[in-house]
């Protein structure tokens, strides 16, 4: 009997066209910053309006920095706010600093309490529960050997740069850091790190962070690229930064030409909703990109922000569409004054479930715990073995199908070569 493989084909398309419905549905609801240009430029012009810019003072970086909101006053002229939020604000602003920059703001909807960019800016009540937390469960403190090092891999360590960010993220892991200034690490310090890395041939990768290093000037980033760039074991230098997110301005062409001079230069970044990614962002990373500098998202899994598999899947396919490549999810860490964030590993776990054969491989990151105490981060996987046998392994696919697969043992190919030869001569 003939097979007719065309119609068995059909068949198997429409099976996948089933399972993939309910995200065309949902994708449909979420907000997505690269469809709603009108309405950013739109709160664009009422914000300019507020603190008296100009367009051109708005793309400024410096004039973004310098009229960052960080009072109740000139934050209630831009988004409503009831009474309760401002006394709430108000509390909140005794314990911990908080700012956001001007573009930041243009991203949030006004008319939603909950909406996902309010969330990770606005000062809320929740900081002031009572938890068993503290401010440093990552015992950052006592992994810090020289300078302003954090080590806590055989090769790769960090370089705290400075306090000082574009906006102060409500979920950051080093709010205990931010204090009531903002202050660069000395040029004592930085010093004294380049010297250790210089001192410790096994160091092969740096990351420069912070706080945001690309609020230093250009003048002072580049001395520290320099600096690690002319020590020979240093293979890769990375910079973390959420500029591209929530201060794409700051990526400019003089910024991108000084760079792309200390090639092999990372870059991970930090979108966590798909409404953070807008035209402006594009712009930056497609600067960034063009100069060679690659850029991987490092996005944190948020309670009422992305732990839902649908918005997750959303964000990282758009982040592909500006070319940056989703590289991990990190369960977010017990910081004393965030755990209304805080997720089950449960939820981490569905989201890459949901994942894997929903999406292409590019945009499936790695789910990260981070140990406490420095112990490092720890990649979470659903479970794929079911069982193993002496020759086989009982595999789940994707789509919960239980397959057997044979185990080869591995053949020594180098030793099979070796003996023919050896044998003719």
């Amino acid at each position: 009997m003939k097979v007719d493989k065309r119609q068995i084909a059909l068949n198997r398309a429409t099976v996948l066209k089933s399972r993939i419905s309910d995200y065309i549905d949902a994708r449909k609801l979420i907000p997505k910053g690269l469809e709603k240009t009108k309405e950013i430029d739109e709160r664009k012009k009422k914000i300019m309006s507020i603190l008296n810019a100009t367009r051109a003072d708005f793309v400024d970086w410096h004039w973004q920095l310098k009229n960052r909101i960080k009072d109740v006053e000139t934050l209630k002229k831009i988004l409503p706010l009831s009474e309760l939020e401002i006394r709430h604000i108000e509390e909140v602003s005794k314990v911990y600093r908080w700012a956001i920059s001007p573009y930041y703001l243009t991203l949030i909807n006004p008319d939603d309490m909950v909406d996902p960019t309010r969330l990770m800016s606005i000062p809320s009540f929740l900081e002031m529960q009572k938890d068993l937390h503290n401010l440093d469960p990552m015992g950052e403190e006592f992994t810090n050997p020289a300078g302003s090092i954090t080590r806590r891999y055989p090769d790769r360590l960090i370089i705290n740069t400075t306090n000082e960010c574009a906006m102060y993220c409500r979920h950051c892991q080093r709010r205990r850091n931010i204090g009531d200034i903002d202050k660069s690490s000395s040029q004592k310090k930085i010093t004294e790190s380049i010297e250790y890395i210089k001192n410790n041939e096994e160091i092969r990768d740096v990351l420069i962070t912070g706080g945001d290093p690309l609020t230093l000037p250009n003048e002072t980033l580049e001395w520290i690229l320099k600096s690690l760039r002319a020590i020979s074991h240093v293979e890769i230098i990375r910079i973390g930064s959420r500029m591209p997110v929530t201060l794409p301005y700051r990526i400019t062409d003089k910024l991108v030409k000084m760079l792309k001079k200390y090639h092999p230069l990372y870059l991970n970044t930090h979108f966590n909703h798909p409404m953070e990614i807008t035209e402006d962002s594009k712009k930056a990373c497609e600067k960034l990109s063009n100069a060679g500098i690659i850029i991987g998202n490092q996005a944190v899994l948020l309670n009422g922000i992305n732990n839902d598999k649908f918005v997750m899947r959303c964000l990282n396919q758009e982040l592909l569409k500006i070319r940056v490549r989703p590289y991990y999810i990190f369960h977010a860490k017990t910081v004393k004054g965030t755990s209304h964030f805080n997720t089950s590993i449960d939820d981490g776990i569905e989201i890459m479930e949901y994942l894997r054969g929903y999406t292409s491989g590019m945009a499936i990151p790695y789910y990260i715990v981070n140990a406490p105490n420095g112990l490092g981060k720890t990649p979470i996987l659903p479970e794929y073995i079911i069982s193993r046998g002496k020759d086989s392994f009982t595999l789940r696919t994707w789509e919960n199908e239980v397959i057997q697969y044979e185990n080869h043992p591995s053949i020594p190919i180098i030793e099979i070569i070796q003996n023919e030869y050896k044998k003719k001569g």
